[in-house]
C-alpha cells in the first residue's frame, strides 16, 4: 500500500472515473471531470488504502489541491440565485445576504424588547460587551 501523499493527478482521475459514493453530507468535496466527489474517500480509494487510514479530510484536501484539483467546503457551495439578485448592487458586494440575515433576525425580536437596548449601544459597545469604561454620552 502506498501513502496517499505519494498520489499523482492521473491516479486520482483514474479512481474518480470508477468511484461510487452514496453517503450524503461530506464536508469536503473535490471536482474531478465535472463530478463533485467526497475528498477523503476519493484520496483513500486512489491510494488503495483502507477507510481507517489515518489520513484526515484536511490532509486529503491538501493532497488534492497540490495536484491542482478544485476543492470545496460544504459552506462554500454555490447558491442558486434569481436574475434580480444577481443584478442587485448589494449582492455584488455581499451586503444583500448580510442584510437579509439581520432583517430576518430583527423581525423575530418583540417590539418591547427593543426598548431595553441602550441608546448609546453603538458608541459604548465595548462597555456593554466587555465591561470597559464608557466613552461619550
Amino acid at each position: 500500500m502506498r501513502s496517499p501523499k505519494e498520489l499523482t493527478r492521473a491516479e486520482v482521475i483514474r479512481a474518480a472515473s470508477n468511484f461510487r459514493w452514496t453517503r450524503k453530507g461530506m464536508k469536503w468535496t473535490v471536482l474531478v471531470g465535472g463530478k463533485e466527489l467526497p475528498a477523503r474517500p476519493l484520496v483513500l480509494e486512489a491510494a488503495g488504502v483502507p477507510p481507517n487510514d489515518p489520513t484526515n479530510s484536511h490532509q486529503a484536501v491538501e493532497i488534492l489541491r497540490r495536484l491542482g484539483f478544485e476543492t470545496r467546503y460544504a459552506r462554500e457551495q454555490p447558491e442558486i440565485s434569481t436574475k434580480d439578485e444577481q443584478d442587485s448592487p448589494e449582492t455584488a458586494t455581499g451586503l444583500g445576504s448580510i442584510l437579509k440575515i439581520v432583517s430576518a433576525a430583527t423581525k423575530e425580536v418583540p417590539e418591547d424588547e427593543w426598548d431595553r437596548v441602550p441608546d448609546d449601544l453603538s458608541i459604548n459597545v465595548d462597555h456593554y460587551l466587555y465591561g470597559s469604561k464608557k466613552t461619550g454620552k
